[in-house]
């Protein structure tokens, strides 16, 4: 794709990147194949090629966002869907995030939708405060029908019991057995207060593999949620003092890995590089940190599993995360460990698309969502599986709202089929089917 900016212009790090990105497109669509909003939708706009063209045209005639603008990227899942596809290897992730990013610093929206993003920043991150959040979603649950829709649609994502036994920072879990390796465990901010038995089957596992786990204390949100928010500040400042503390650590004595259990974090810790290229403080050592950072199906794929001592043959159907598979390549490993421990994996047509999840896209942009949400439940239980196992909290979340009746079977980590396989205690979420499965046996 032919190019246009100036000198000027591309003396901007970041514009200097959207032109490298955009000069790497060849328009031969094949990326709208498996967009799931230009599927839903059929408008070129909604598709990565169009919307490639509408951040050209912000970015290259240094313009503010239109509202036509703004709907179609505001529309994207980020889903990267468009990148697996891509023959020409565009970075489209860094792309729309440079139009993420230029449409919050040059576009004013209506003072709703600018409230509720800025609730979202400021919420999401930070664990206490999404406790709370959650307390009062709690509460107003039987009144949700009067909220506005994205007020109802974050009541029926919150979980509506008070959770108990979360991992307390700073934590650090000696191994098992033999000492092998030291990582540092990512618990995320929003795992940890709807799902924390996730954060405790990782630390589990690795423990029983010869681990040192270390949770450090001065980590918070990976910065995910305000970067895709376009929240360019808070993401930086989020960013740069993960690195600080990290360092920290990994210079008192080196991690051999930082497990990441929520690909969504995942993706974003390994371009923590990118982010801060033009840092000369921070540079190198959030190049360093990208390199350590994993996925926990990643590093068990190094280092490979002990024994199997509880084998299982449940039929599990595999939901990838858009996150993983897209944003980290990361296919293969999730399936071969379940294999491994004995489980009939199966996996849906379709699992190349998106769930709606998609950070907070299933609040700002619920429509799609919810229809992304269906489709995705029907490809799963049309494999009849006994268990459903993703890698994300956020597909997990939305395949298993709060007062849906539409998901039968019950959905857990990965993570948590490892853990039990190799001695760990039975998911907690498969209580009331392993009490039904005693009761027809007895």
């Amino acid at each position: 794709m032919q190019t246009n900016f100036s000198l000027a212009q591309l003396g901007d790090p970041n514009i200097a990147d959207a032109n490298d990105i955009l000069r790497s497109c060849v328009h031969c669509g094949f990326c709208t194949a498996t967009c799931p909003t230009y599927a839903l939708l059929g408008d070129e706009l909604d598709g990565p090629r169009g919307r490639i063209y509408l951040i050209k045209d912000m970015l290259e005639q240094d313009r503010p966002a239109s509202d036509t603008d703004v709907r179609h990227i505001d529309r994207c899942l980020s889903c990267l869907s468009c990148m697996t596809t891509c023959p020409s290897g565009v970075n489209y992730m860094h792309l729309v995030d440079h139009g993420r990013r230029h449409i919050e610093k040059t576009y004013r929206r209506p003072i709703s939708d600018r409230m509720l993003r800025s609730v979202l920043g400021w919420v999401l991150p930070n664990g206490r405060r999404l406790k709370w959040a959650q307390r009062v979603a709690s509460i107003v649950t039987p009144f949700a029908a009067l909220l506005p829709v994205p007020l109802r649609n974050m009541t029926r994502l919150a979980k509506k019991k008070e959770v108990v036994n979360k991992v307390v920072t700073p934590i650090k879990v000696k191994s098992a057995g033999e000492y092998k390796y030291r990582v540092a465990l990512l618990t995320g901010c929003v795992q940890d207060n709807l799902n924390p038995t996730i954060n405790q089957a990782t630390i589990r596992l690795l423990a029983r593999h010869g681990c040192d786990v270390v949770v450090v204390a001065e980590v918070g949100c990976c910065g995910s949620i305000n970067h895709h928010l376009g929240q360019e500040d808070l993401t930086l400042a989020t960013v740069t003092a993960n690195v600080d503390a990290w360092t920290s650590s990994d210079q008192e004595r080196p991690f051999d890995a930082i497990i990441t259990n929520i690909s969504g974090c995942g993706t974003m810790l390994k371009d923590y590089g990118f982010l801060l290229r033009s840092n000369s403080q921070h540079a190198k050592n959030a190049a360093h940190i990208s390199a350590l950072a994993c996925d926990i199906t990643e590093f068990m794929t190094r280092i490979g599993l002990e024994k199997i001592v509880s084998p299982s043959t449940m039929r599990v159907a595999y939901q990838s995360p858009c996150s993983m598979q897209h944003g980290q390549g990361i296919s293969d490993e999730p399936v071969t460990l379940l294999r491994a421990c004995g489980f009939d994996v199966v996996q849906p047509v379709g699992g190349h698309l998106c769930c709606g999840s998609a950070g907070t896209y299933n609040i700002l942009q619920s429509d799609i969502a919810e229809i992304l949400r269906r489709q995705k439940i029907a490809s799963l239980l049309a494999v009849s599986p006994d268990i459903i196992a993703s890698g994300n909290i956020g597909c997990m979340t939305q395949l298993d709202q709060t007062g849906a009746d539409d998901m039968p079977c019950p959905i857990v980590h990965t993570v948590e089929l490892l853990d039990w396989a190799t001695g760990g205690p039975v998911p907690e979420a498969l209580d009331d089917m392993m009490a039904e499965m005693m009761t027809v046996t007895a």
